[in-house]
């Protein structure tokens, strides 16, 4: 049986990507190891639908560059030394790298001088997240350094994987070679997505809801806008008057939302439910009219493809979204309910269009999911088995 490991300094539970190639390739006959970060009440080793993870205590204590630098260089040096020791029982086929940051692509170094092919799933764009996170000026030092690190990171991966089109435009206008480059979307496991539908009828405590429900779920943080969609919702919603806002999710990000809600006297309207499993998503989003995925434009945003988009799509919900450059790269607007950045007054117009045109909001969800079916999972799927078939074929003609 062909064996192939993921890095990925992440929690492996929480990474849906990771998790949706993982278990793909066990449905397609592979044995397949993950090195990651060990998650809360999560033992050291553990398998998880057909997959065997192998975990690092190390925690996600971000927020300075020290900090980042320190996990960074304590997950590479263990990475190095388990893959390592592994690799000589397991001969994988392939290693599959997953950034953040870029240069855990040499942790897998003697893997590939023992005959394992490299590849680097680039989840993020390393100079772009530092850019938008730390208020770095793109003519700096630190991102040169980046940049140059990103170019020889890819350089010495064999294959390197982006999410969506317009980050592999802009990577290879950075040297990345185009011919081993290939575009697997950050899409939503539809087959799986629908199965925890079928088994969920109902979510606790949303037996009962308005006529007309926008929901969020995701991360509560700034760069996703969600006080954006407050202060536009302030604006319109004397009139739309049976509509409302629920929020799933949780952050430290959540109290200062709730205290903008409550100081623009919205607190009977905008319903913050905390954190919902993920098995019970698809229910909560049978109820909502529409999705709202209010994402700030900056420079590292701009290239965003958020699974969350996928999601709704899936459910048939219209969808009001930031018109970024990665998402209106592969949606019309005949497709989504766009509105400019970091604009509360054009968000807050989208608002009250929706509510009052069911039959537009038929239209878009249809066009939505046409679009959508190219770049769907099953699609992305069965490109990544490819691309690891290939591999396996060149490792065996050269043995």
């Amino acid at each position: 049986m062909k064996s192939v490991c993921f890095l990925v300094q992440h929690y492996y539970e929480d990474d849906n990507r990771v998790k949706r190639k993982a278990e793909a390739l066990v449905a397609a006959g592979y044995s397949v190891d993950v090195l990651a970060l060990r998650g809360s009440n999560k033992p050291k080793r553990y398998t998880l639908n057909g997959v065997n993870v192998c975990t690092i205590s190390l925690g996600k204590k971000r927020g300075s560059l020290a900090r980042y630098l320190f996990e960074y260089a304590t997950f590479f040096a263990w990475s190095f030394w388990r893959l390592t020791l592994q690799m000589t029982r397991r001969r994988y086929v392939a290693v599959d790298v997953n950034t953040l940051p870029d240069f855990l692509i040499f942790a897998a170094a003697s893997a590939r001088w023992m005959g394992a092919k490299l590849i680097l799933d680039m989840h993020e764009i390393t100079p772009e997240f530092y850019m938008s996170k730390y208020g770095i000026a793109e003519n700096s030092r630190w991102i040169r350094l980046m940049k140059y690190q990103e170019r020889k990171s890819f350089d010495f991966a064999d294959w390197v994987i982006t999410i969506n089109e317009p980050i592999q435009n802009l990577l290879v206008s950075r040297g990345l070679n185009p011919k081993k480059s290939i575009v697997i979307m950050n899409a939503a496991d539809e087959a799986r997505f629908d199965s925890l539908l079928a088994s969920s009828s109902s979510a606790p405590g949303a037996a009962a809801h308005s006529t007309f429900v926008m929901i969020y779920h995701g991360t509560l943080t700034r760069l996703y806008g969600l006080d954006i969609a407050i202060e536009a919702f302030a604006m319109v919603h004397q009139e739309i008057p049976e509509a409302e806002i629920w929020i799933l999710g949780r952050a430290p990000d959540a109290e200062p939302l709730k205290k903008l809600a409550e100081e623009r006297g919205l607190s009977s309207k905008i319903k913050f439910v905390g954190w919902v499993p993920g098995d019970e998503i698809p229910a909560w989003l049978s109820k909502c009219d529409v999705g709202i995925l209010p994402i700030r434009r900056d420079v590292f945003l701009d290239f965003a493809s958020p699974n969350k988009l996928g999601e709704f799509i899936i459910m048939g919900k219209t969808v009001i979204i930031s018109r970024l450059k990665a998402i209106r790269y592969y949606f019309s607007e005949d497709a989504l309910a766009y509105f400019e950045p970091n604009d509360s007054a054009d968000l807050a117009k989208q608002m009250v269009r929706l509510y009052r045109d069911r039959e537009l909001r038929a239209r878009l969800s249809a066009r939505a999911r046409k679009e959508y079916a190219p770049i769907r999972w099953d699609v992305m799927k069965h490109r990544y088995l490819e691309l690891l078939g290939d591999i396996t074929e060149l490792k065996v003609a050269m043995l």
